[in-house]
């Protein structure tokens, strides 16, 4: 019987797997609790259980969303880019894509749980002002890998 393994990654894979760390996390409810309660107009106690809440959802459910949307370009539009340019999966293009990925998958989460968890509207302006905290602390976690790669922990 001969048995074949592999370890397959793509940067999504990678950006989740930081996404979730304490650190990050942490980053991310610092960051977004202060447009939490400017776009809510909660008051401090509310605009924390909002900030938790959508933060909670957006890492149970990145942490395969994110995985699953990166694997989707690569075989789709990343595909083609390695094709044309014979480049491999971990490449600035595909980073780039997978940077804007989670922002936008982290920010329709987020904007999910405040819109019908908190009821609040228009779900295109919490989620633009949502990508643009989420750009803040995607970008550290991204950043992050090129500073200390995972397996060099």
């Amino acid at each position: 019987m001969h048995v074949a393994l592999a370890d397959v990654v793509w940067p999504a894979l990678w950006l989740a797997g930081r996404l979730v760390a304490v650190w990050a996390i942490g980053i991310g409810l610092v960051v977004e609790l202060f447009f939490v309660k400017w776009l809510t107009g909660f008051g401090w106690g509310n605009a924390v259980l909002a900030d938790v809440a959508m933060n909670a959802a957006s890492s149970l459910i990145g942490l395969f969303l994110i995985p699953v949307t990166g694997l989707a370009w690569e075989f789709s539009a990343g595909i083609a880019l390695y094709k044309v340019f014979n480049i491999g999966t971990f490449n600035p293009i595909t980073w780039a894509a997978t940077f804007v990925i989670a922002v936008f998958v982290n920010s329709a989460l987020e904007t999910t749980v405040l819109c019908y968890g908190f009821k609040q509207r228009p779900f295109k302006r919490f989620f633009w002002w949502l990508s643009l905290a989420n750009a803040f602390s995607v970008g550290i976690a991204v950043a992050s890998i090129f500073f200390n790669p995972p397996g060099h922990d």
